[in-house]
């Protein structure tokens, strides 16, 4: 009998990680239980004025993310399906926190189909913890000298605070 050797499920996690959260480090270690291979993808987005530059959110997210075996990090800036492409992935995982988010990210999706019809999209809910966070929260309560350690992984809270504190 022939053996057929199978592809590797390869997952992108796309977004700006402006910074990474307790949400966002859910779906990623739930995705890197449903696919071989995880690429978290950081993005720019024109929309958004950053705090942190695209190679700092790389390596908050590679802290992060240590001790995921299959759960690597990169860059990219142009369209997220030409980066699928390239990357010979099978699937986008987005996470959902609100009807919002959907709206958004069910149109997202739908134009990623209709560039690459190959291409599907996953969504995940967040934790009932995390159903509510977004890394926009995040800074403003770090801005206003909140306590963020609830809200993001311990291993970043000091450099997101201090950043704030040189930002604001």
């Amino acid at each position: 009998m022939e053996q057929t050797q199978e592809k590797e499920r390869v997952v992108i996690c796309p977004g700006s990680f402006d910074p990474i959260t307790n949400g966002h480090q859910d779906i990623i270690r739930r995705a890197s239980t449903l696919f071989d291979r995880v690429i978290v993808l950081v993005s720019a987005n024109v929309a958004k004025t950053p705090i942190f530059s695209i190679d700092e959110r790389v390596a908050l997210i590679e802290t992060v993310c240590q001790g995921m075996e299959n759960v690597q990090v990169d860059k990219f800036n142009g369209l997220l399906i030409d980066y699928v492409k390239e990357s010979g992935a099978v699937a986008i995982v987005k996470g959902l926190r609100a009807v919002s988010d959907f709206d958004y990210e069910f149109q997202m999706a739908l134009t990623n189909r209709k560039l690459m019809p190959s291409a599907e999209t996953v969504f995940l809910t967040p934790s009932n913890d995390n159903m509510y966070l977004a890394s926009s929260v995040v800074r403003q309560i770090a801005q206003l000298g909140g306590d963020i350690r609830p809200f993001v992984p311990s291993c970043i809270v000091e450099t997101v605070v201090r950043r704030m504190r040189e930002k604001f």
